[in-house]
C-alpha cells in the first residue's frame, strides 16, 4: 500500500465510506437541559439507567429532578454492573420489558450506557440472548430495525459509548469478553457535560483516558477502508477501517490526550484538563464508531475476561475486575510495536500528536518511538506495568492469546495479518515494560 497517509483505490475494492453518528449536545451545563431533549424526542415514560454512585451526584440529581418538573415519568435502574456481564444485561432487559417505556436515558460511564443499549435492543426486539451477540460467540444476527429513542449522558471521559453502536460485556460461561455491534445501537442523542468529570478519582481518569488514547490511535492505524472489498449490497460494516472522516477526529483526540491526560490525572482541580479529556473522549468515540479499533482492544477482551483477583483502587471491590481502559493499554505498547511496520508514518504521527519527542526517528524506529512514549505516559499516571501487574503470569499467555484470537471482528481491522502466535508474542512483550 505504501505510505498509509494516503488512500489508494483499486478495482473491486472499497471507494466509499459511510458516516453515521449520534446527535451530540456538548458543553458545561448540558445536563441541565436533559428534560428539553427528552421532551423533544417525545419521551413520556423513561427507563433511566445509572449506578448507585452516579445517581447521587448533584449534577445528576438535578437533571433527574428536571425530568420530574417537565412531567416526564421515569423509573430508575441503578443495578448496573461495572464491566457488565451477560447476566447483568439480561436483568436490565427484564426491567425494560416490564416497564413498557417509550424512551431510554443512560447517565454514567460506558458500563451504564452499554447496559442501556442492550436493554433497549432486547426489549424492542426480543430474541434469544446470543442471537445479536458477535460471532463466533453468538450468532451475529442483524438488528431488525430502529430502537426506542435513547439519550446517553456520559459521566466519565473515556469509552465514547455515547457515540458508538457497540455494547460490550463479559460472557461468563466462556470467560470471554465480547459484545453486540450494530449502527442501530447508537444512541439517538449524546448529552455530554464535562462538569461530571471534575469529581472522578485519579485512577478512573487514567483508565478511561487511556481508553480514549487507544480508541484514537487504533482507529488512526486501522486497515484503510480502501483495502476492503466493496459490498454488493451497499451496506458498510460498523468497523469499516480508517477513512478521511475518522482521521480528523483521531488526530484531534490524540492531540488533546497528549496535552491533557497526565495533567487530568495529577490534578483534579485542573478543570481545563478534565474538560479537555471529555472532549477527546467524544471525538474519539465519533472516530472509532466509524472506523473501528483493532489489536489492543482485541487483546483486552482476554485480559478482562480471564481476570483472577485484581481489584483496582477507585472501583468496586466486591469482585475482581480489570477496568476496560487498563485492560486495553497494558497491551498497547507491544501491539503498536507489532503494527508499526504496516504504516510507520501513521505511528510516528500518532506519537507526535501525543507530544512525544521523536526527533529524527525513521520508519524502522516508529514502533519503538511510539511504544516508549506510551510506556512513559502509563508510568506517569500509575497504570499497571503490563499484564503481570493485573494478575497474570507466563503460564497464562497461551490462554490469553487463544481468547484474543476469537476477536476476529477487531483483529480483521488491524493494518496487518495477526496469528495466534503473534498474539502470544505480544502478550509476552506486554508482560512487563519497565
Amino acid at each position: 500500500m505504501g505510505c498509509c497517509h494516503h488512500y489508494q483505490f483499486a478495482a473491486g475494492h472499497e471507494s466509499v465510506f459511510a458516516v453515521d453518528f449520534s446527535s451530540i449536545k456538548y458543553g458545561p451545563g448540558a445536563l441541565e437541559e436533559l428534560h428539553f431533549d427528552a421532551t423533544e424526542l417525545g419521551m413520556t415514560r423513561v427507563a433511566l439507567f445509572t449506578d448507585s454512585v452516579v445517581k447521587n451526584l448533584e449534577l445528576v440529581d438535578s437533571a433527574i429532578q428536571g425530568l420530574r418538573g417537565a412531567g416526564i415519568e421515569y423509573d430508575i435502574y441503578d443495578e448496573v454492573s461495572i464491566e457488565p456481564t451477560d447476566s447483568s444485561f439480561k436483568e436490565a432487559t427484564r426491567f425494560a420489558i416490564d416497564g413498557r417505556f417509550d424512551g431510554f436515558i443512560s447517565i454514567g460511564g460506558g458500563s451504564v450506557i452499554d447496559t442501556c443499549k442492550a436493554a433497549n435492543l432486547y426489549s424492542t426486539y426480543p430474541a434469544e440472548f446470543l442471537d445479536y451477540v458477535n460471532a463466533p460467540v453468538g450468532e451475529g444476527l442483524p438488528v431488525p430495525g430502529q430502537l426506542t429513542p435513547h439519550i446517553a449522558c456520559p459521566t466519565t471521559s473515556g469509552t465514547g459509548s455515547e457515540c458508538t453502536g457497540i455494547a460490550v460485556f463479559d460472557f461468563l460461561e466462556k470467560r470471554v469478553k465480547t459484545g453486540i455491534a450494530s449502527s442501530k445501537l447508537k444512541p439517538t442523542r449524546a448529552v455530554v457535560d464535562p462538569n461530571t468529570t471534575e469529581s472522578l478519582p485519579a485512577n478512573v481518569v487514567a483508565a478511561s483516558g487511556f481508553d480514549v488514547l487507544c480508541h484514537a490511535l487504533e482507529s488512526y492505524t486501522a486497515k484503510p477502508y480502501t483495502e476492503r472489498k466493496r459490498p454488493a449490497n451497499g451496506v458498510r460494516p460498523l468497523s469499516q477501517g480508517a477513512n478521511p472522516y475518522s482521521d480528523m477526529g483521531c488526530r484531534q483526540a490524540l492531540w488533546l490526550t497528549g496535552k491533557y491526560l497526565v495533567r487530568a490525572v495529577e490534578d483534579a482541580s485542573d478543570t481545563e484538563a478534565r474538560h479537555g479529556m471529555m472532549l477527546a473522549a467524544t471525538l474519539a468515540g465519533i472516530a472509532f464508531g466509524n472506523s473501528g479499533v483493532h489489536i489492543p482492544h482485541g487483546m483486552s477482551y482476554s485480559v478482562a475476561g480471564l481476570v483472577k483477583d485484581y481489584c483496582p483502587e477507585g472501583y468496586p471491590s466486591n469482585h475482581p475486575l480489570v477496568p476496560h481502559g487498563i485492560s486495553v493499554v497494558v497491551n498497547a505498547p507491544a501491539a503498536f510495536r507489532f503494527t508499526a511496520a504496516s504504516c510507520p508514518w501513521r505511528h510516528l504521527e500518532g506519537a507526535k500528536l501525543l507530544s512525544a519527542e521523536v526527533g529524527g526517528a525513521t520508519e524502522l524506529e516508529a514502533g519503538e518511538a511510539l511504544g516508549q512514549h506510551l510506556q512513559t505516559m502509563m508510568e506517569a499516571t500509575g497504570i499497571p506495568n503490563g499484564i503481570s501487574e493485573v494478575g497474570y503470569d507466563e503460564n497464562d499467555i497461551g490462554q490469553l492469546a487463544q481468547g484474543a484470537f476469537m476477536q476476529q471482528r477487531l483483529l480483521s481491522n488491524a493494518p496487518c495479518e495477526v496469528s495466534e502466535e503473534d498474539l502470544e508474542n505480544m502478550y509476552t512483550q506486554a508482560f512487563r515494560y519497565w
